[in-house]
Protein backbone atom coordinates (compact mmCIF):
# COMPACT_ATOMS: atom_id res chain seq x y z
CA UNK A 1 0.00 0.00 0.00
CA UNK A 2 2.73 2.38 0.99
CA UNK A 3 4.46 1.56 -2.73
CA UNK A 4 2.21 2.12 -4.57
CA UNK A 5 1.21 5.59 -2.45
CA UNK A 6 4.79 6.62 -3.47
CA UNK A 7 4.18 6.01 -6.69
CA UNK A 8 1.20 7.25 -7.14
CA UNK A 9 2.00 10.56 -5.46
CA UNK A 10 5.99 10.62 -7.17
CA UNK A 11 6.68 14.46 -9.03
CA UNK A 12 6.56 14.12 -12.35
CA UNK A 13 8.09 16.78 -15.00
CA UNK A 14 5.68 18.37 -16.98
CA UNK A 15 6.28 18.08 -20.69
CA UNK A 16 8.73 20.93 -22.15
CA UNK A 17 6.35 22.56 -24.52
CA UNK A 18 3.68 22.95 -21.48
CA UNK A 19 6.47 24.50 -19.75
CA UNK A 20 7.50 26.91 -22.56
CA UNK A 21 3.42 27.80 -23.19
CA UNK A 22 3.16 28.70 -19.23
CA UNK A 23 6.16 30.80 -19.37
CA UNK A 24 5.68 32.77 -22.91
CA UNK A 25 1.92 33.04 -21.17
CA UNK A 26 3.05 34.73 -17.88
CA UNK A 27 5.90 36.72 -20.10
CA UNK A 28 2.82 38.58 -21.65
CA UNK A 29 0.68 39.05 -18.83
CA UNK A 30 3.58 40.49 -17.19
CA UNK A 31 4.36 42.97 -20.40
CA UNK A 32 0.45 43.82 -20.61
CA UNK A 33 0.69 45.26 -17.09
CA UNK A 34 3.15 46.74 -17.51
CA UNK A 35 1.88 48.34 -20.43
CA UNK A 36 -1.51 49.26 -19.09
CA UNK A 37 0.39 51.21 -15.92
CA UNK A 38 2.55 52.89 -18.43
CA UNK A 39 -0.31 54.06 -20.04
CA UNK A 40 -2.03 55.42 -16.89
CA UNK A 41 -1.85 59.44 -16.99
CA UNK A 42 -2.80 61.03 -13.45
CA UNK A 43 -4.90 63.76 -15.64
CA UNK A 44 -7.47 61.51 -16.53
CA UNK A 45 -8.09 61.91 -12.57
CA UNK A 46 -9.15 64.68 -13.01
CA UNK A 47 -12.69 63.82 -14.69
CA UNK A 48 -15.32 62.36 -12.20
CA UNK A 49 -16.34 60.12 -14.74
CA UNK A 50 -12.35 57.97 -15.43
CA UNK A 51 -12.50 57.31 -11.40
CA UNK A 52 -13.88 53.79 -11.65
CA UNK A 53 -11.43 53.07 -14.44
CA UNK A 54 -8.36 55.12 -13.05
CA UNK A 55 -9.34 52.56 -9.37
CA UNK A 56 -9.16 49.57 -11.43
CA UNK A 57 -7.23 49.53 -14.26
CA UNK A 58 -3.52 50.24 -12.51
CA UNK A 59 -4.75 48.27 -9.37
CA UNK A 60 -6.02 45.50 -11.51
CA UNK A 61 -2.54 45.89 -13.38
CA UNK A 62 -0.31 45.68 -10.35
CA UNK A 63 -2.46 43.23 -9.04
CA UNK A 64 -2.28 40.21 -11.95
CA UNK A 65 1.18 41.82 -13.12
CA UNK A 66 2.80 40.92 -10.05
CA UNK A 67 1.33 37.88 -9.93
CA UNK A 68 2.14 36.57 -13.13
CA UNK A 69 5.67 38.00 -12.29
CA UNK A 70 6.15 36.03 -9.45
CA UNK A 71 4.54 32.83 -10.99
CA UNK A 72 7.07 33.47 -14.29
CA UNK A 73 10.20 33.99 -11.37
CA UNK A 74 8.99 30.56 -9.42
CA UNK A 75 8.84 28.53 -12.73
CA UNK A 76 12.59 29.54 -13.94
CA UNK A 77 13.81 29.16 -10.14
CA UNK A 78 12.38 25.78 -10.24
CA UNK A 79 13.87 24.42 -13.61
CA UNK A 80 17.25 24.91 -12.45
CA UNK A 81 16.41 22.85 -8.99
CA UNK A 82 18.32 19.46 -9.79
CA UNK A 83 21.76 21.52 -10.71
CA UNK A 84 21.34 23.41 -7.66
CA UNK A 85 20.57 19.85 -5.60
CA UNK A 86 23.66 18.16 -7.51
CA UNK A 87 25.38 21.70 -6.50
CA UNK A 88 24.30 22.18 -2.64
CA UNK A 89 26.52 21.27 0.18
CA UNK A 90 23.72 20.57 2.65
CA UNK A 91 20.27 22.18 3.08
CA UNK A 92 21.44 25.73 3.91
CA UNK A 93 23.34 25.89 0.71
CA UNK A 94 20.49 24.60 -0.99
CA UNK A 95 18.17 27.61 0.49
CA UNK A 96 20.78 30.03 -0.29
CA UNK A 97 21.41 28.98 -3.82
CA UNK A 98 17.83 28.70 -4.13
CA UNK A 99 17.11 31.76 -2.81
CA UNK A 100 19.91 33.52 -4.89
CA UNK A 101 18.78 32.23 -8.34
CA UNK A 102 15.29 33.57 -7.46
CA UNK A 103 16.74 36.95 -6.80
CA UNK A 104 18.27 36.69 -10.29
CA UNK A 105 15.65 35.45 -12.17
CA UNK A 106 13.65 38.26 -10.64
CA UNK A 107 16.35 41.01 -11.59
CA UNK A 108 15.66 39.52 -15.32
CA UNK A 109 11.86 40.08 -15.25
CA UNK A 110 12.29 43.78 -14.00
CA UNK A 111 15.07 44.03 -16.70
CA UNK A 112 13.07 42.64 -19.25
CA UNK A 113 10.44 45.57 -18.60
CA UNK A 114 13.12 48.25 -18.71
CA UNK A 115 12.26 51.38 -20.89
CA UNK A 116 14.95 50.70 -23.18
CA UNK A 117 13.28 47.23 -24.09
Amino acid sequence: MERRLREALAPIEPPEHLEQRVETTLGTIVELAADELEAWELDAIKDPRNWPRAALGPAAAVVVGSGAAVGLVLLRTQRKRHKRRAQARGVRDLAQRTVRDAAREAKKVFDDLAPDH
